[in-house]
């Protein structure tokens, strides 16, 4: 027997039998659900498997505005920097608990709030020319210097 004949005949059987693997792995998924022990209770409303609750307990963040200038502080900063943000959470950590959201504070300037988007303050990384322009930049500035009381 030659080295082709030998080889010829190995595929040649491997492809009479049944492939066993793909039906191996469908009979597990199929009863996974009930070997693991997440499969909804009988009877039961809840969905099967791990319930994720929102740790704010279902609030959204406010992203609504007034103004031009309130609406480009909302998209630009507002993520961060509205209740429930990474930015407000993290001043109020590292200051008065009352000056964490930014447009409630009386102590903000206009170039303060230029020089800390510019060059990053803290966790803040820095905010570019090509995700706020200097106009835009400037107006929200000027928002925040003149924020509510």
């Amino acid at each position: 027997m030659t080295a082709n004949s030998h080889a010829g005949s190995v595929s040649g059987s491997a492809r009479a039998r049944p492939r066993l693997a793909p039906i191996l792995v469908l009979v597990a998924l199929g009863t996974l659900p009930f070997s693991t022990g997440i499969a909804a209770e009988p009877g039961s409303d809840k969905p099967a498997g791990t319930e994720v609750k929102n740790a704010t307990g279902g609030a959204l963040q406010d992203r609504s505005s007034k103004s031009p200038a309130e609406a480009l502080f909302v998209e630009k900063c507002g993520m961060c920097h509205r209740q429930m943000g990474m930015g407000t959470v993290i001043l109020a950590r590292r200051v008065d608990p009352s000056k964490a959201m930014l447009e409630t504070r009386t102590d903000l300037t206009s170039v303060y709030v230029i020089q800390a988007a510019r060059a990053g303050i803290g966790n803040m990384p820095r905010m570019q020319r090509g995700e706020v322009s200097d106009a835009q930049l400037e107006t929200i500035a000027r928002y925040l210097a003149k924020a509510p009381k």
